[in-house]
């Protein structure tokens, strides 16, 4: 088991469009279906897979281009320690003095430490400088436990 991790950082009426964020169906629509929902289904079919949007469901980081994955650890703690680095970077621009707090974000590390180790996935969100936002994920891999059939994106 390893983890992978992931940032994206963008216009929130980007994050906000999410048929690019959601995989496509398995099964396209049935013939005679209108055409306008076929044309849709295929444009979402190409796009999800190439996009740099954070998927609605974390596991599906793993069907993304490899160029996307930041950093790949065994260790959970070392997960959870570029997730500090990447919250201590961006804390600046955090939106809320809220979200700022020292505390609050020793106690996200040491959470997604927790739930790295038991094989599961992390992802955080915070509001920038408006409009912007950030997406920070941690996905284990080799399986993922939410979706054991998605394959790791390391080349073999």
């Amino acid at each position: 088991m390893h983890h992978h991790g992931y940032l994206w950082t963008g216009p929130k009426s980007r994050f906000d469009q999410e048929a690019l964020r959601r995989p496509p169906h398995p099964e396209p629509p049935p013939p005679g279906s209108r055409p306008e929902l076929i044309q849709r289904y295929h444009e979402v079919a190409a796009a999800f897979p190439t996009s740099d949007l954070p998927p609605l469901e974390t596991a599906y980081w793993l069907v993304k281009p490899h160029a996307l994955v930041r950093g790949t650890w065994d260790e959970a703690k070392d997960a959870a320690a570029w997730l500090a680095e990447r919250l201590a970077e961006f804390v600046p621009r955090f939106g809320s003095e809220v979200r700022r707090d020292a505390g609050q974000l020793d106690r996200h590390v040491t959470c997604a430490a927790e739930r790295l180790r038991s094989g599961a996935d992390v992802t955080l969100g915070f509001y920038l400088e408006r409009p912007s936002y950030l997406s920070l994920s941690l996905v284990t891999c080799s399986p993922n436990r939410d979706q054991p059939g998605l394959q790791c994106p390391l080349p073999s």
